[in-house]
């Protein structure tokens, strides 16, 4: 009987070569800047998978979100400041907005996809929804005789509920409307432009 030697849990056994790369593996070390820049080897980097024709489709999606989250913030603490100097809220707010975070998302992202779009609308109505929520809070403070930040610490979600729906108005949902389509068509660059 042929004595079958058995490996050693302790040594690192080599994948096997058959089937393709090893999904585990690294991928190649690029070549040192020497033999590079002595023109011994040449370097091409690899075609993006999945890309469509051209460059208008391509842009920075994650830059689009952080320059829209800061814009909605923007927007958000405005509208609060105009609602409570004003004692008066004033819907168009709304549309400045979504107006606001779209032409962010448009600078920033610069894509062309509806993704660009869909961020944008959303952003806007988030920003619109904590415009409110600030107006309310700066209620609750007056109200409570706290800041802001103290009001703002002491919101439960069942008391934010309670706010929002007791400072919402139905014609908001035509302004929140209006600022989901500016934030939608502001965010995406136009073909060509």
């Amino acid at each position: 009987m042929a004595h079958d030697e058995k490996p050693s849990p302790f040594t690192r056994s080599q994948p096997p070569t058959s089937g393709g790369p090893n999904p585990f593996g690294r991928p190649p070390s690029p070549p040192p800047p020497a033999l590079l820049s002595a023109g011994l080897v040449t370097q091409t980097a690899p075609a993006p998978a999945g890309r469509t024709a051209g460059k208008a489709q391509a842009g920075n999606l994650p830059l689009g979100f952080m320059a829209g989250l800061v814009a909605a913030a923007v927007g958000a603490a405005l509208w609060a400041t105009i609602t409570v100097v004003t004692n008066y809220q004033i819907g168009w707010m709304a549309i400045g907005v979504g107006a606001l975070v779209g032409l962010a998302v448009r600078a920033a992202g610069k894509g062309a996809s509806t993704a660009f779009g869909v961020l944008g609308g959303t952003l806007a109505l988030a920003g619109c929804l904590v415009g409110n929520l600030l107006t309310g809070a700066v209620i609750l403070g007056r109200e409570w005789d706290v800041s802001v930040a103290v009001a703002l610490s002491r919101l439960t979600p069942d008391l934010t509920v309670k706010l929002m729906t007791a400072i919402f108005n139905p014609i908001d949902l035509l302004f929140y409307a209006l600022a989901i389509w500016q934030g939608y068509k502001l965010s995406i660059v136009k073909p060509g432009a």
